[in-house]
Parts: structure tokens; sequence; C-alpha cells
């Protein structure tokens, strides 16, 4: 080997570099350190430096960094790149700040590359920075630099921030357009997403297998669920039809949009299921509260996948869901026995609403007791929200006072405590509760139910008189109240914690944002037609009871998804059981 020439050493570990393969990469080192010959070529070095850090043996890749002069740019955009993937995302930055000091001038590759870094570690100052940075070195228009900084605003949550750099980018490409999707869909934005998804088509841009993913995981909401078909119709035009991750967003589109068994297809024609394809039906299942077709989901998995943390959220929330407290236990037991995964969060606050749901709040606030991280809103929420159900004060009052050391200013926190004084009549609490949320200035979040109709979604407030059909759609209200009582219908004003009498609060309930949405589709579709309607909050007690009335004498299929699951109505029953 000792006539072959440096070009022929290049090529066999540009060789490792597209293998990911680190022996043949450390051989090929040995014997350049025999034969003296490796720190008499640069390039030889870089490309050793490359293998090690492809491979994730950055100690090495370090090491030999350590040894060559600190001129070469390209050789600390590699180790930048290098812990900016693998971490610790700490060093990348701190190699980005040395560059500086070594008085080198990053380039359109340095950028993106400590930027995501940044990114790793929601590192918002320093971001600002090299944004700074980026500017008097004149790259902010290099689309490349720009989606980095997209992401790295967008990871640290200043979407606006995101939408800036975005708009100043002339010449834009579609990696940029995937950015800012990116950017909305992960910052909780749908809408915006789905619209800059119609900029960009319309603008001539074709979209790529990155951006029908984004778009459609953005439209897996029932209010956008007509963009989403129109997704997927659009994916299998343009040859996506059998893309597995184009398959796998539309199999979660769909089973959050309350198309559970459309997923069910589209997973069982995934030519390779991953991971996240199973974690995506089981949890699926969980929101419709088909338990046991989550858990024989789960039974396959074993054999072609190993679960993960994730799985588990969705088979404890399938166990919730179901009320079905013998399984969760056995479950919960099973993911740390069988597959060593230590509880997080999410699923102490499964197990905690499954106890307290089933009304053993002294179980659950025992394991609160014992959790091994610090417990949450959600794990607190949970056992408050157990306690308004079965009407614990005392300890409804504790969970309270936990919450607000943690989100002093959520009002719902308030009004769920408020409630539980007013069902048991202690409305001395209800006034002291509504003069703290009068003095902190906190508003409860509004109710609110869309339905679409004809294609186009339709939003409701509670009490709303704002739509054009109002006044047939209370009339249809109406109409439908006395059906019901013939039926046996009562109304249930123990949710409505003010004061007044019962007549001002059956027609408060009356009003509910659910109710309008679904009179409004009664007068709006054919006699036999499925209504679905989507609601922000928790349907409450008596709504539940009152569009099972309606699915019983208007012969309906009703399904409402509330902020917590589907309540598929039909005949006078829920699938929920009553349970939820």
């Amino acid at each position: 080997m000792r006539f072959i020439l440096p070009q022929h050493y290049a090529s066999v570990l540009q060789s490792c570099i597209t293998r990911k393969a680190i022996k043949p990469g450390k051989q090929l080192h040995a014997h350049l350190c025999v034969n003296g010959m490796l720190f008499h070529n640069t390039h030889l070095v870089t490309k050793l430096v490359n293998v090690y850090c492809i491979c994730n043996s950055l100690s090495c890749a370090h090491h030999l960094f350590d040894k060559m002069p600190k001129s070469n740019l390209f050789l600390w955009n590699i180790l930048i790149r290098g812990y900016a993937w693998n971490g610790p995302y700490h060093a990348s930055i701190s190699l980005y700040y040395q560059l500086l000091d070594q008085g080198l001038v990053p380039d359109n590759f340095t950028f993106p590359f400590v930027l995501k870094a940044c990114s790793g570690l929601s590192a918002l100052e320093v971001g600002r920075d090299i944004h700074k940075h980026v500017k008097k070195t004149r790259w902010e228009m290099d689309s490349f630099v720009g989606a980095g900084l997209i992401d790295m605003y967008a990871k640290c949550g200043c979407i606006n921030e995101s939408r800036q750099v975005f708009d100043k980018i002339v010449n834009r490409d579609v990696v940029l357009w995937n950015s800012m999707l990116a950017a909305y869909s992960q910052n909780g934005h749908p809408n915006e997403c789905l619209r800059l998804c119609g900029e960009m088509a319309f603008g001539g841009f074709r979209p790529t297998e990155a951006t029908l993913v984004t778009a459609i995981s953005a439209s897996a909401d029932v209010v956008a669920i007509i963009q989403g078909r129109e997704l997927h119709c659009y994916s299998c035009r343009r040859g996506f039809e059998f893309n597995d991750r184009v398959k796998t967003a539309l199999v979660d589109m769909y089973a959050k949009s309350g198309n559970v068994g459309v997923a069910r297809i589209l997973f069982e024609g995934l030519n390779e299921k991953r991971l996240v394809s199973w974690n995506a039906m089981i949890t699926g299942y969980a929101m419709h509260g088909h338990a046991y077709e989550a858990f024989d989901l789960f039974k396959r998995m074993p054999a072609v996948i190993q679960p993960d943390h994730i799985t588990f959220v969705g088979v404890l929330s399938a166990c919730n869901h179901g009320g079905l407290l013998n399984e969760g236990k056995m479950y919960f037991d099973m993911m740390i026995r069988d597959y060593g995964i230590e509880p997080t969060i999410q699923h102490y606050t499964c197990m905690v609403d499954l106890l307290g749901h089933c009304n053993r709040l002294n179980d659950a606030y025992g394991l609160i007791m014992e959790m091994k991280v610090t417990p949450d809103s959600g794990v607190w929420g949970a056992l408050l929200n157990s306690c308004k159900i079965h009407r614990n004060v005392e300890l409804g009052e504790m969970a309270l006072e936990r919450l607000i050391e943690l989100e002093p200013n959520e009002a719902g926190h308030y009004v769920i405590l408020s409630n539980l004084y007013a069902q048991t009549g202690k409305w001395e609490g209800v006034t002291k509760l509504r003069k703290l949320l009068s003095e902190r200035k906190l508003k409860k979040s509004i109710a609110c139910s869309w339905i679409e109709v004809k294609n186009k979604m339709h939003a409701f407030v509670s009490g709303d008189i704002s739509h054009p059909m109002s006044d047939e759609i209370y009339a249809e209200l109406e109409e439908l109240g006395g059906l019901m009582a013939k039926a046996g219908y009562v109304p249930n004003i123990s949710p409505v914690f003010f004061d007044v009498e019962d007549d001002e609060k059956t027609k408060m309930v009356y009003s509910h944002s659910e109710r309008l949405a679904i009179a409004f589709g009664l007068i709006s579709t054919p006699a036999g037609a499925k209504l679905l309607v989507t609601k922000n909050l928790r349907i409450c007690e008596d709504c539940h009871v009152a569009v099972k009335f309606i699915s019983k004498v208007t012969r309906r299929e009703i399904t409402v998804r509330d902020v917590n699951r589907y309540h598929h109505f039909k005949d006078g029953l829920c699938s929920c059981g009553d349970y939820w």
C-alpha cells in the first residue's frame, strides 16, 4: 500500500463516509499514521475527521481536529456539523465562537449547522447573536441559512421572527417553504401552515414529501378535514400514494379527524410499518374509545417492532378512555418490567386520570406523591377534574392550590373548582373564586364548536346569534327541546356555576356551542345524514345527555370530538359509556 497515491486514500475514505463504515476508516487511519503520511495531507485528514463525525465518533474526530492548523474553514464546518447532528449541542456552539476567535469568517454552511445546535438547546439568545453575524456577513438572503434561522426561531417558540426571516428572502426554494410550513405546524398554527401551503402551490412550487407530511399533519384536526382530504387526493395525483411517510401522516390525520376506519385501511396498506405508524394508529383508536382494537394492535407489535414510551401513552390512554383500570395497571407495570421504560409525565397523567375517574382518588393522589418526576399541571389537572366528577371538594381544593402555583393565570382551573362548588351548593366558594378571577383579570376560554356542511366549515360559540341562519337554528333547538322532554330528558343544570334562577341556568346550557352546531347540521343536511362536530373544550354533562337524546329522537348518528376524545352518539347511547 506504500505506493498508493493520496487520491486513492481519499477515495477509500469517501467510501467509508458514504457507507458510514468506521472500521475500515480506523484501519486506514492507523496505516497513515504508521507511514507518517497523515498530517502531510490536509485533504486526507479532513476526510478522516468527516468519517468519524458521520459515524458519531466525535471524540476521535475532535482529537484529529486539534492536531491540525486552524485555517481550514471546511474542517471547522465538519466538526461543528458533527456536534450539531449528534450532540452535545453546546460543543457545536463553542466551536463556532472559537472559529470567530481564529479570525475566520463563517459561510453558508457554518451558519445552518450552528443554528441547528441552537435549535436543539432552544438557545434563543445565542441564536439571535448568530443572526446578527449572519446579517454582518450578508448571508441572510441565502435560502440554506434562512431555513436554519426559521427553524431556530420556531424551536424557540418565536414564530413571528421565523416569518420575518422568511418574508425577507425573495428567491425562495422548496427547502425554505418547507421550513416555514414546519415552523407553523410545530407551533400550533395549522391554519397558517395550510394557507402558506396554498401560497406555495400558487407560486408554482411543486410540493415534496416533506411538504405533504407537514401539511397533512397540520390538517389532522376536524376543523381542517376538508384540506386534509384535498391533500390526500393531491398526494395520489402526484404519485405519493405509495410513499410510506405520506401515508403515515394520512393515517394520523384520518384517525384524529374521526375516520379511524380509513386510517386502518391506510395503515394496513403500508409497505413498511414504522414505529410512528403503529403509534399513530394505536393513539387514534384510543381517541375514539376503541380500547380493545388498540390492545389487539399492540399485541402484534413485538413480533415486528419494539414499542416505545409513546406507544404506551397510546395504550394507557385507551385504558383511560375505556375506564379499564385493571388493564391500565397491567400495561403500566408491563412497560416498566418488560420493556425497561421509565414512566414519563404523560404516563403518570394517564394513570392519575384513570384512577381518578374510577373514583380511586386516594390512590391517584398516592401515585402523584410517589412519582419519580415532578408532577406538572396536567397531572394535577387530571386529579382536579376527577374531584369534580366525584364531588370531592377537599382534594379538589388542594389540587387547585398546586395548579395555581404552576399556572396562576390559567382561568380554566378556577372554573373547574367553581363548578365543583356549585354542584355541592357551596356558593360562597363560587363567589370567592369569581372574585379571584376578576381581581387577576382572568377570563375562561370561550367554548367554540365547528361543523362541516357542504364542504364549508361553520363555527359557533355559546349563545351565538351571529350565524345567518340563527333564527332557524334556535327554532330547531326549541322543537328538539319538546321532543327530548317527551322522551324523558331533564336538563342537568349543575354544571352552571352561576347563582341564578333555574330557568336562567336552563337557557345557558340550552345554547351551548355544540348544540348550536348540531341544530345547524340537522336543518342543513338530509334526513339520516351523520353529523360530525368538534369542540375546543370538554363537553359538559348536560350537553352529553342532551346529544344522546337528540340522536334518539332524530335517528341520527352524531359524533362530537371534544378536547379529550371522540363521542359517537347513536340511538340514545354514547360510545364512551358515559365515561369521559
